[in-house]
């Protein structure tokens, strides 16, 4: 949905882009001087990023996709408490 609104940049340098938008972090990218692609973003903490970064990344969604082809199981505690043994 394309649509363009004139807003005015108010006296201490801002502007609104409506309630819907409340509280959601943006991306501003000034593409040139007077020229800005505004876009809705997810921010990721600096203590989960690791998550998102190789080597743990591969290994999360390899575990994700055994998860999904097995299906859980009971587990029998006399058993497993053997091997550990």
């Amino acid at each position: 949905m394309l649509s363009q609104e004139i807003k005015t940049i108010g006296s201490s340098g801002q502007i609104s882009l409506g309630k819907e938008y409340a509280g959601q972090p943006v991306l501003i990218e000034e593409i040139e001087e007077g020229v800005w692609l505004i876009k809705t973003a997810k921010v990721i903490p600096d203590s989960e990023m690791w998550i998102h970064e190789e080597p743990a990344k591969s290994k999360i969604d390899k575990s994700i996709k055994w998860a999904e082809k097995n299906k859980p199981t009971e587990t029998n505690i006399e058993k497993l408490s053997g091997k550990i043994r």
